[in-house]
């Protein structure tokens, strides 16, 4: 299998030499044509045959949201696991299906971290990015590598292309937010037309906060204690250039990003301990490329490469924490990745795609007995797409390929074949803007490294987790003229989710040593809705209205013996939701989101003592926009927390209570 997934690799990254670029078209005009210029403005009408959630443009960046984890709470089926403060570990969890099982995609290639599984949303800044997308399934589409078809849900981070009107030649903005908990956060983004086919970009930000918020501090009894938050604080740096070419019916780009932080964490409020002095050091580096033509109106190719460097320093002292034991432990992961996907479409209601990808993962490590485990991936995808005037279909199988290296012994390899079906039919034709939808997916994760190979911990037997998934869905969408309605889109999923084989820690004979083992049997019953308007009221007032609700039944069938078999799983609430509503008038700007989370608890033991009370939080913010010289001015004052919510999402991790933020931003 593995010789033939290479020779798939190979022919795809070749055929790009083989074969001609299109003719010209044969037919031209005798004479320069002049046609007056119409300019069409609008949204488009997205009727995506699997679920999508997208936040774009100036709508993402109402919402008061700074990182994407803030901005992916606005979406329903999504969970939040926030450790508190602005430094705080935010990771994604879609469905109930597990962190792991997420997909996180930045400029069209995903982000990976084989040792733990888990990428720390919260690092990931909104100041350059221009969209992010939540797929469940995969994304709508079969022209793709194999690994967006590798994950039971994917998050997509697009970030600025640069654009220039005729005449323009750069692009600038400056960005300085000030507020609660010392923050200090400047940010500049510098885009350049260097050719007529060639621009580049630069974008860097600096952010420093204490991290100290005062919060009450729960007790059986009710709230009796208020404290302040320490050794929350951080300092980190983002860096990244870009550069964007066109070539004739395609494009090329190249990526380079680079962070640095040095942040303390705060750790839980335990037994009236409110101190931890524990630190951790993260860098990231990645380098990444893509280039994509259509050498003919039948044929498509896509390649991509990236590498990967994480280096992450955590140290606990004891002669700053008696509660501690030491640690000093530092780890280094590299990361190459490479894949080529090919399009054909022999009709223009049928398209066919190949794609083949292969990775190598090592992870470094200065810890004793460490085995220092290498992972090579190949994967490789076919996939379908029909498309008729009412029904489309698109189905995929993927082939995954994992080799494991340790120390020089060679582990057992993994070998896995998962399908999906996807299908949506518009009864009424496309006009009436009704579709529905239902899709079938199943698919794995592996162990990762900590997982298999972490000292006194890792078990080397683990199978992969499967989930599969079953959706049926409806979108409504319509556009307005002449009433103040001007755009309603509605959109409504029911789903069932199983994992199988759900890796989870136990004890062994000694407490100070876990291992992982294949126990849990997890099915997710849910439903989401969706509900977006966009309103005109008289010449000047614009509304807009976004709102969206989950209920979720989540249950832990491991162990049938068990008195908690059933319980709802750790932190999944049986109902969330959140509504964002927005007002433009003129020169003016008015904001107001509201977030809730209902009762959850703390583990399957669905008892009450794991009990956690529900949470709800309302942000405010009002700007004023100015011209300024070339550019434009625009200054923001933000509220959050308005109502000074005393709440924790995950238990004993308290949050900030209320807290301001100010903004003034130039560009032109």
């Amino acid at each position: 299998m593995f010789d033939r997934l290479i020779r798939l690799f190979v022919w795809s990254a070749a055929v790009c030499a083989g074969v001609a670029a299109p003719a010209h078209a044969e037919g031209r005009l005798d004479s320069l044509q002049h046609v007056e210029e119409v300019v069409v403005t609008g949204r488009l009408v997205r009727r995506e045959i699997i679920p999508v959630q997208e936040l774009a443009g100036e709508e993402l960046h109402r919402l008061g949201a700074h990182n994407v984890a803030d901005a992916l709470r606005y979406f329903s089926g999504v969970q939040i696991k926030d450790y508190g403060g602005v430094g705080g570990l935010k990771t994604v969890n879609i469905r109930s299906m597990g962190t792991n099982h997420v997909g996180v995609f930045y400029d069209g290639i995903e982000l990976g971290n084989a040792q733990n599984g888990t990428v720390d949303l919260g690092r990931f800044s909104l100041d350059n990015m221009e969209a992010v997308t939540l797929y469940n399934g995969q994304k709508s589409a079969v022209f793709q590598p194999a690994k967006d078809f590798g994950s039971s849900g994917s998050i997509y981070l697009q970030t600025r292309t640069p654009h220039f009107d005729e005449g323009e030649t750069h692009h600038l903005r400056a960005t300085f937010r000030t507020g609660s908990f010392g923050v200090v956060n400047p940010a500049l983004l510098w885009e350049q037309r260097l050719s007529e086919r060639v621009s580049g970009s630069f974008s860097g930000e600096y952010l420093r906060s204490s991290g100290r918020y005062r919060f009450t501090y729960r007790m059986q009894e009710g709230y009796d204690t208020t404290a302040v938050r320490r050794n929350g604080d951080l300092d980190a740096v983002r860096v990244e250039g870009g550069l964007f070419g066109r070539v004739e019916q395609g494009y090329w780009r190249a990526k380079a990003y680079f962070y640095h932080s040095n942040r303390g964490y705060p750790g839980a409020v335990v037994r009236n301990k409110f101190s931890h002095e524990d630190r951790q050091w993260d860098t990231n580096f990645f380098t990444q490329g893509s280039f994509k033509k259509d050498f003919r109106p039948w044929y498509s190719l896509l390649v991509q490469g990236k590498y990967a460097y994480d280096y992450l320093h955590y140290l606990s002292d004891p002669s700053l924490d008696e509660s501690t034991m030491y640690t000093d432990n530092r780890y280094r992961q590299q990361e190459i990745y490479l894949t080529a996907a090919n399009r054909f479409v022999p009709f223009p209601w049928w398209e066919l795609s190949l794609s083949a990808d292969w990775q190598y993962n090592r992870l470094d490590a200065d810890l004793r007995d460490f085995v220092y485990p290498r992972r090579q991936t190949m994967l490789a995808a076919a996939a379908t797409a029909l498309r008729f005037d009412r029904v489309e279909l698109q189905a995929s199988l993927l082939g995954t390929w994992v080799h494991d290296l340790t120390r020089g012994e060679v582990m057992s390899d993994k070998r896995k074949l998962t399908p999906a079906v996807f299908l949506t039919w518009r009864p009424f034709g496309e006009e009436e803007g009704f579709n529905l939808r239902a899709f079938y997916k199943r698919i794995f994760r592996m162990p990762t490294l900590n997982d298999l190979y972490y000292t006194f911990i890792g078990n080397v037997h683990l199978e992969p987790e499967f989930t599969t998934q079953y959706d049926v869905g409806a979108t409504y969408a319509r556009t307005f003229r002449h009433t103040w309605l001007r755009r309603l889109e509605l959109q409504a999923d029911v789903y069932y989710n199983e994992v199988e084989n759900k890796i989870v820690a136990t004890p062994t004979s000694n407490f100070f040593r876990w291992t992982m083992v294949n126990l849990g049997q997890v099915e997710i019953r849910g439903l989401d809705v969706a509900v977006q308007t966009d309103w005109l009221v008289g010449r000047d007032l614009t509304l807009a209205a976004r709102l969206n609700y989950t209920y979720q039944r989540a249950q832990d069938f491991t162990d049938p013996s068990s008195e908690f078999y059933g319980g709802q799983i750790p932190y999944i609430p049986w109902h969330s939701g959140s509504a964002a509503l927005n007002a433009v008038w003129r020169r003016w700007e008015l904001s107001y989101s509201f977030l809730y989370t209902g009762e959850r608890y703390s583990s399957s033991a669905n008892i009450p003592y794991n009990y956690q009370l529900p949470w709800y939080t309302s942000d405010l913010s009002l700007a004023r926009s100015w011209r300024l010289g070339r550019g434009g001015l625009k200054t923001t004052l933000e509220v959050n927390n308005l109502l000074d919510q005393q709440y924790e999402v995950v238990a004993c991790y308290p949050m900030p209570g209320i807290n301001f933020k100010f903004i003034v931003q130039y560009e032109f």
